[in-house]
């Protein structure tokens, strides 16, 4: 089966610079990635990067002009960076509420990203890099530690949300099927929910329950952005020997059959703060056009 990346919002709407020739726009397009500089509202000053990704492997926000001279890709990632990345800064960040219902969670109507992922992948270590914490998300040695949906609010303008994760074997069964329920039945029926951000370990082998969820996330249309996490670590040969390029490279290669559009991806590591600016750039830009439409 072949799923359609359908997001709530129109993400893939591309408007080709009419001041390039149409043949620029081939599938052999490569477009360089820059180096990030997060800003609050002045626009990005960037340098470009050897890295080079072809125009069909590329996330392309709404609104947003594809142009050789001017387009520019978050580093570490596929995403192409809009004029909608403004306000990105984390400069306020507070525990608001946990709940086991979606119906129990905040209802002012403002825009959240969702973190979900397998157990032990970084999901709470993730979340205090990003609002520089240590300890917003309490992060355990002990996987299952979240329980409910547990609410941050940014700037007193936009939540982070932190899931419950999955493939917890140890976690009894009937707490794993509650949190399946009402960890999917958020997912349908959040209406603020902007994107889910889906954490997938990159010093590892794809995993299928990873592979499972994403495209359980494609088929029911669940706005996504897959984060690879541990992108600093190296693997003995013993253990696959892999390096975390390669398993983020073999892990976009599986999923291509379940979705017709390249979802957008973002290398991080909490220990290093790779990824950390990208990843509020993205949501910036993704946020604010929420917000607009």
């Amino acid at each position: 089966m072949v799923l359609l990346y359908l997001p709530r919002f129109p993400l893939y709407l591309v408007t080709l610079s009419h001041s390039l020739p149409r043949r620029t726009y081939s599938k052999t397009t490569l477009l360089r990635p820059p180096k990030s500089t997060l800003t609050t509202s002045q626009p990005l000053t960037v340098n470009p990067s050897p890295t080079e990704l072809s125009l069909e492997k590329l996330f392309v926000p709404p609104e947003t002009t594809v142009s050789l001279e001017s387009s520019r890709v978050l580093n570490g990632s596929n995403i192409l960076l809009s004029n909608y990345a403004n306000d990105a800064q984390v400069l306020q960040a507070e525990f608001v509420k946990s709940s086991v219902k979606t119906e129990d969670c905040p209802s002012d109507g403002i825009p959240e990203f969702a973190l979900v992922g397998r157990s032990n992948v970084g999901k709470s270590s993730l979340l205090n890099s990003l609002v520089r914490r240590k300890k917003l998300a309490l992060t355990s040695k002990k996987p299952g530690k979240t329980q409910c949906i547990n609410h941050f609010r940014i700037n007193n303008s936009w939540y982070l949300v932190d899931l419950p994760g999955y493939g917890y074997a140890s976690a009894p069964h009937e707490l794993r099927m509650d949190w399946e329920k009402f960890t999917k039945d958020y997912f349908l029926n959040r209406s603020t929910l902007v994107s889910v951000f889906l954490l997938i370990d990159a010093s590892i082998p794809a995993k299928q329950i990873d592979l499972d969820y994403a495209s359980w996330l494609g088929q029911n249309q669940i706005p996504m952005t897959l984060i690879f996490t541990k992108c600093d670590k190296r693997k003995k040969k013993k253990n696959g020997g892999k390096r975390p390029e390669d398993n983020v490279n073999d892990f976009q290669d599986l999923i291509r059959g379940f979705f017709q559009s390249v979802p957008p991806w973002i290398m991080t590591s909490s220990v290093t703060n790779q990824g950390r600016d990208e990843i509020l750039l993205h949501m910036a830009q993704l946020r604010n056009y929420w917000l607009k439409h």
